[in-house]
């Protein structure tokens, strides 16, 4: 049951996060859930672990909180990825 509640959570943070970032067109739903899961975790730790930011350690847990960091861990890692050229 665990895994269900991490996949819907990361497609919702995956899914805003290319809203904001203005990937959607080229993002399919796998790609949502990836960068949703993987965007929460660095979030997670970049605001969290290294900048030691109050409330960081709840990004991606279904919260306010927690979907605002994933959210905004989740558009850092869009940013990386058009930075590469992997997204466009």
């Amino acid at each position: 049951m665990d895994w269900i509640v991490v996949l819907i959570v990361g497609a919702l943070i995956g899914w805003v996060a290319s809203l904001i970032m203005k990937t959607d067109g080229q993002q399919g739903a796998i790609a949502n859930i990836l960068i949703g899961i993987f965007g929460a975790a660095l979030g997670r730790w970049l605001f969290g672990d290294m900048l030691k930011l109050g409330g960081a350690q709840v990004a991606g847990a279904f919260s306010v909180t927690g979907l605002l960091w994933g959210i905004l861990g989740a558009a850092l890692l869009i940013a990386i990825l058009k930075a590469l050229k992997v997204l466009r």
